[in-house]
């Protein structure tokens, strides 16, 4: 509780600093949201400014805080005009978390079963097949897994089975899902297998398998338990990577998710959508830092999440 307690009490300054860093990165980039509409006419061009507080830096910097503290909203899109911030987050962030969601699972899954099978096989073709995962899972990049995957659902075999850009069944987060989680997959086969492997070493495994318990329940009950600590550690970033990582795969399967409109906001500089992003994005990745934690001490008892000696 005392490490709960200090983890909320530390995150509203870890968000403090993260919006000063991310509003200063998107003040200083060329442009600014208005420049697009060249035939603006300047008493229009200075009343959206006056409206968005956007006339300077220091009162843009005050003005969205305020907003967010006392009136809980990240204000109003400088791009889409018509929908606030909290209305695009509102209707595009259960989809990325669907997808976000659904890849961890299926890295997690298949990296845990792939990297145990490979270390208990250590050197046969299960290993080798484990190394040629991960080898391609940490090499090649998403958008190009996620380019390769659209071009498949289009030839005549997949032809109709696959909706792209929307989810109206759940055999749609396949390719997305699969093309995001693959370099998480291949991080979790290569850490559980050379925990595995430390672990089918020691004594007690040893013990056992002497008292006669079967081999599948040694490793699948005993050994698991104590090899899949440092996925448990993996699992807080990985879970923020399938949620920010999606912006590309989103992009590329055109899903109506906030990463898309994350790289939206980059390119027409609307200001108070990507913070509105980026810090609830932050937020989710404070959060899965914090669970992560806690569930190690739960596994793992001899582990003193708190500090203490």
């Amino acid at each position: 509780m005392k490490l709960i307690a200090w983890r909320l009490i530390q995150a509203p300054f870890v968000l403090a600093v993260i919006y000063l860093l991310t509003f200063l990165l998107a003040w200083v980039a060329p442009g600014d949201p208005f420049s697009g509409e060249r035939t603006i006419d300047p008493a229009v061009l200075e009343r959206l400014k006056e409206r968005y507080n956007a006339e300077s830096p220091t009162q843009f910097l005050i003005w969205y805080p305020y907003q967010l503290i006392v009136h809980q909203t990240f204000g109003d899109s400088l791009q889409y005009k018509e929908w606030s911030v909290n209305d695009i987050i509102k209707a595009s962030l259960p989809i990325s978390i669907t997808l976000g969601a659904f890849a961890l699972v299926v890295a997690t899954a298949v990296g845990i079963a792939v990297g145990t099978l490979a270390a208990v096989k250590r050197g046969g073709v299960l290993d080798g097949l484990s190394l040629s995962i991960a080898l391609v899972g940490i090499s090649i990049p998403s958008f190009v897994i996620a380019a390769l995957f659209l071009m498949l659902s289009a030839t005549e075999i997949f032809s109709g089975v696959f909706a792209i850009g929307r989810f109206e069944r759940p055999i749609d987060l396949l390719l997305p899902g699969v093309a995001l989680a693959m370099a998480p997959m291949a991080y979790i086969a290569r850490l559980t297998r050379v925990s595995m492997l430390d672990v089918l070493s020691s004594d007690y495994v040893r013990t056992a398998r002497a008292k006669g318990l079967s081999k599948s329940r040694v490793v699948w009950k005993h050994c698991l338990r104590n090899a899949i600590l440092p996925v448990l550690s993996y699992l807080g970033p990985a879970a923020a990577w399938t949620l920010t990582g999606s912006f590309v795969v989103e992009k590329v399967f055109n899903i109506p998710g906030l990463g898309q409109h994350f790289v939206n906001s980059v390119l027409n500089r609307d200001q108070t959508l990507i913070l509105g992003v980026v810090i609830v994005y932050s937020a989710f990745v404070l959060a899965f830092n914090l669970i992560v934690d806690v569930l190690y001490g739960l596994i793992d008892p001899r582990v003193s999440i708190g500090g203490a000696k």
